[in-house]
């Protein structure tokens, strides 16, 4: 019988419990803008999710996370995702809104929750058997987003499945082909839709979906609640013990933007929700539905997810290997590719191989915008991980709602344009981190540029501090010694 190591058994737990909620939610979220488009009831909705995910991200995750722990704070905050499959039985504008508002609020504590579970769980098993701590929690990430990322294989198989075999045949004719790829603009969004989107879909359909989508997110939210163990239980008694200052708690994502650091990663972080976006939001229903119609959104998005999740696995095991920045010039080129073919590119109906294609290359670089800024948060805020996670959901989330905000008003190739922006202006900044790393790292000794591409500078300027931070981080009985000791010596994502 194979024993399976205890933090890699939790990190199994979350992976597998977070692949069954965003099962339903990444399903429900591909086929939004196309499903329910009368008055932009679907983008509408999605820009409601993000900006609760927003006011949550200022002040909630700190304080869930410290005073329920991170098990009890995911457990919460999936049963906030459910409540979005649920809205989707009857979709109006007094079910969808609610329930996203819902469903947002509980999203930042959730990831932040996760990041900081799997930061833990990373140093734990680093400690255990004397291993480099970044490399562990980088490596953690890569099995969780291999996992996760398959979600949005099979929650758009079922939506493909589903609309394959209920829905009529979309009536694409060369007229509406003309609005279609980087020709698409709102304005022309009518047109489009009373012969590529018309409500085909009868009621027991919506019911079948939702229905499915709502049980399995269920089951994901009892699997973690009944097999993922409670590591940081000592934490949380401490801090009820003690005499908090709640306030501080709850103002600690802001009090983390003092950190030049945290700010300069802003608009990479930003972009994260970008590009993401504008995958689920402009090219399923400008590019997919408007040529091929919406039974053909789930199979794209699940080269989308395949892709991501493969490649998650492969980029956080070389990333010791190559060393992260290597790999954000990597999906830095891939997605100004993408998006240079997205603008000459004019679909068409004998093309659809081409439609899978750009999909693919999509989640290869989100693969990277994914499994490593998140890592790249837990190992240069480790003091600091809950506020600094909740700053990652908050920036990212900006860039979802912004994405979604404007999808209603913008043309595409105004959408691409805006892409390339801030693309290329997040990874101007994410260098002058890395720089700044390098600069307060020197120790007389020059690097190689292998070795700075690689960021060895991180771990050879300060072996001690490196070796403290594995002690204080990977207590297996005393996660609150992350905090407490790093205090005593000196204060220094994923």
């Amino acid at each position: 019988m194979i024993k399976i190591e205890k933090t890699t058994k939790n990190v199994l737990v979350v992976s597998f419990g977070f692949l069954l909620l965003f099962t339903a939610f990444g399903g429900l979220q591909s086929i939004q803008s196309s499903l329910n488009s009368d008055q932009g009831l679907g983008l509408a909705s999605l820009s409601v999710i993000y900006a609760a995910l927003i006011l949550s991200s200022m002040f909630l995750p700190p304080l869930m996370i410290k005073y329920l722990g991170c098990k009890w704070t995911i457990v919460i905050s999936m049963c906030c995702y459910v409540s979005f499959s649920i809205g989707n039985f009857y979709p109006s504008w007094y079910t969808l809104i609610p329930t996203a508002i819902i469903l947002g609020t509980g999203g930042a504590p959730l990831w932040s929750a996760k990041c900081t579970y799997l930061t833990i769980c990373g140093y734990r098993y680093a400690k255990k058997h004397n291993k480099i701590g970044e490399n562990i929690v980088n490596h953690y990430f890569g099995i969780f987003f291999l996992i996760f990322q398959s979600s949005a294989v099979w929650g758009n198989l079922l939506s493909s499945l589903i609309f394959q075999y209920t829905s009529g045949k979309a009536n694409i004719t060369d007229d509406i082909l003309a609005y279609c790829g980087p020709n698409n603009c709102p304005q022309d969004d009518l047109k489009i839709t009373r012969n590529v989107t018309s409500a085909q879909h009868a009621m027991s359909t919506i019911h079948t979906l939702s229905g499915i989508y709502t049980g399995v997110g269920v089951g994901g939210v009892i699997l973690v609640a009944l097999f993922l163990d409670q590591l940081d239980q000592d934490e949380v008694k401490h801090f009820k013990g003690k005499d908090i200052n709640i306030w501080s708690v709850l103002v600690a994502t802001f009090t983390q933007l003092k950190d030049k650091r945290q700010c300069l990663l802003i608009v990479m972080t930003m972009y994260s929700g970008f590009e993401q976006g504008f995958l689920a939001g402009d090219y399923t229903k400008a590019y997919v539905t408007c040529t091929i119609g919406i039974q053909y959104v789930g199979y794209v998005m699940i080269c989308f997810g395949a892709s991501n999740s493969i490649f998650s696995a492969i980029f956080g095991r070389i990333s010791r290997f190559t060393g992260r920045m290597l790999l954000f010039a990597f999906a830095t080129i891939t997605n100004l590719s993408s998006i240079i073919a997205l603008f000459l590119w004019h679909p068409q109906l004998e093309q659809m191989a081409v439609f899978f294609v750009f999909p693919c290359l999509w989640g290869m670089a989100d693969a990277v915008w994914q499994t490593q800024t998140n890592a790249i948060y837990g190992v240069l805020f480790l003091e600091n991980k809950e506020a600094a996670f909740a700053n990652y959901r908050l920036w990212e989330s900006v860039g979802f709602v912004t994405a979604f905000a404007y999808a209603n008003f913008l043309c595409i190739t105004v959408k691409l344009i805006i892409l390339v922006i801030v693309l290329i202006l997040g990874m101007a900044l994410y260098g002058v981190v890395e720089y700044i790393e390098y600069v307060q790292s020197r120790n007389g000794e020059p690097y190689t540029i292998s070795q700075i591409l690689r960021g060895v500078y991180l771990r050879a300027q300060k072996p001690e501090q490196v070796e403290e931070e594995l002690k204080e981080d990977t207590e297996t009985t005393d996660v609150k010694s992350i905090d407490e000791n790093d205090t005593k010596s000196s204060e220094t994502k994923l």
